[in-house]
Parts: structure tokens; sequence; C-alpha cells
């Protein structure tokens, strides 16, 4: 496969920087990368180091994305967690179907229904219909929680030897996956010679409880650490003072809500690990453990 490849969030954003791995990868193979960036800065110049066509613009602005999207047979589409993800999917949609695109490769979240349990996912749900009609090769790769977001919030508290989360209790169960899998995994549908419009891939690379999770993260840093329930009200005022804007602080707070009343007897969901990593970027899922190491330094 030569063909361009339309990367959005190519430079990378505070979740699981997704487009960032997924440029460097089609890169180090050789196949051409258009990146689209919010803005132009040390890390867009990196990629276009690496040999990328950078391009700059926001994923609302209908022109810059027509523009973007011109001579790109395949796209990687992912928007943060943020307002917004309606109109860039239209935007997107039309851009592409526009530009004659043969494929669309969707990052949503695991959930994805007009049911689901957060805001964010019922948005996920209309945001694959709206490809889906626009007739441009959509499939779409569900990604669980990242250990990237698990490691940022337990940060803060981690030197005082606890993690605080909203949690129901520590054996809360939490399907995580290492946002560099999932990166594997969109690389490897982009680069796949054929798709089967409309697929839906999940991705699951551990299923742990927060006993699990707390028990790796005192192998890491050497010591006993401890989790610590707070309520859903302190929760959201230490996200927000952190700077997490109010739209992921909604998903989040739903989701934390459920995935505590599923843990509770006969109403745990069927959680597993998926062979999406191992089908697609051909290597086993990266563990929680793994990736706390990496991200220390040892």
């Amino acid at each position: 496969m030569t063909d361009r490849v339309l990367v959005t969030g190519a430079s990378g954003g505070q979740q699981g920087k997704t487009g960032r791995r997924i440029s460097e990868i089609l890169l180090a193979r050789g196949i051409p990368v258009r990146a689209f960036v919010h803005r132009i800065d040390e890390r867009s110049d990196q990629l276009r180091a690496l040999g990328a066509e950078v391009i700059e613009g926001d994923l609302l602005d209908l022109r810059a994305v027509r523009q973007a999207a011109r001579g790109a047979s395949r796209i990687y589409f992912a928007y943060p967690v943020q307002e917004g993800l309606l109109d860039a999917t239209a935007i997107m949609a039309a851009a592409a179907r526009e530009a004659g695109v043969s494929h669309l490769v969707d990052m949503v979240m695991l959930q994805s229904s007009p049911d689901a349990p957060t805001p964010r996912m019922r948005q996920n749900y209309l945001s694959e219909q709206v490809f889906e009609w626009a007739g441009i090769g959509a499939v779409h790769v569900r990604a669980t929680v990242f250990y990237e977001n698990i490691r940022a919030f337990a940060i803060p508290t981690l030197g005082q030897g606890v993690i605080r989360l909203p949690w129901a209790d520590d054996d809360t169960v939490v399907p995580l996956v290492a946002a560099e899998d999932v990166a594997r995994v969109a690389a490897g549908l982009l680069t796949s010679p054929s798709l089967r419009t409309g697929a839906a891939y999940g991705v699951i690379g551990a299923v742990l409880t927060m006993r699990q999770i707390i028990a790796t993260f005192s192998r890491v840093v050497g010591r006993d650490i401890r989790f610590q329930q707070i309520s859903d009200g302190e929760w959201r005022r230490d996200a927000l003072g952190a700077g997490i804007n109010q739209h992921a602080v909604d998903h989040l707070s739903h989701l934390w809500q459920f995935l505590g009343e599923s843990g509770r007897r006969g109403a745990s969901p069927a959680y597993g690990v998926t062979d999406t990593i191992e089908k697609f970027a051909a290597r086993r899922p990266k563990t929680l453990e793994e990736f706390l190491r990496e991200a220390a330094g040892g």
C-alpha cells in the first residue's frame, strides 16, 4: 500500500496520542502520511522531519478538512473527549465523500449504542451511523480505558501512597488497554488490503480489578499503595481543578458509576481480552505492569 493516509490528531493529544503513534508507525513502513494538526509546533516539526506532509487546521472547519482530505485514500479519524464530536463527524464525512475516500478508520469507545452508559458513548453511536451513511468504507475501533488515563488519575496522589477514585470498591472490574496497542490495531486496519465496511473491532488488552491495579502500582513503585474511595462530587471537583474539560468529566463520571454498578453480584458485564491486537498488530497485548515500568523509565 502506497496511497496517502490522512491522520487526524497527528501531533498527539492528552489521552492516548493514537494519531501520533499511527503516523510514526505508517511513516516507518514507508507509507505517505498527511498529518492533520491543530497547530504547528515542535511536535508537528518532528513529524515533518520523519517525512509527513503536515497540514494545520481544525476538525470543526469544513474548508480546512476539505483541503486535508483531498488526495487521501484512507483516513484515521479520532476526536478528543470534548464538545464537538458530531459536528466534526459530519464535516469529515462530507469532506471524505467529496474526496472519494475509500476507507475511514473511526476511533470510538468500547460501548457504542443508543443506550450506552455515558453521553459520549451515545454520541459515538451517532457518529458511527453518520460515517456509514456517507459511504466511505468506515470501520470502527472500539477501545476501552487507556492505561495512560489510569496512570494520569493515579499520579497526583501516588506520592501519598494512595489512589483516589469514585469506584464502588477494590473489586470493581475495569477493561483496559495500552494506547500503543490501539494505535497498532488502527494502523493494521488502515493498511489492510480489504476492510469490511461497517465492521467494529473491540480492543481490550487486560481485564483487572481495582485490587489488581493497586497491586501492580505497588510493585512498580516499590511500596504499598492503597485504594481510597471518594464521592463522585469529590472526583468531579478534583478533575475539573486539574483542567479536565466538563464534557470529559461527565463521560468519566458516568463510566465510573457504570463500572461500579456492573461489579455488583449478577450485573457484571462479560468483558474479556479481545484478539484484535494479535490479529491486526501481530503482538500480544501489553500488560499494565509493562506499561507502568516503561512510563517510569524502568
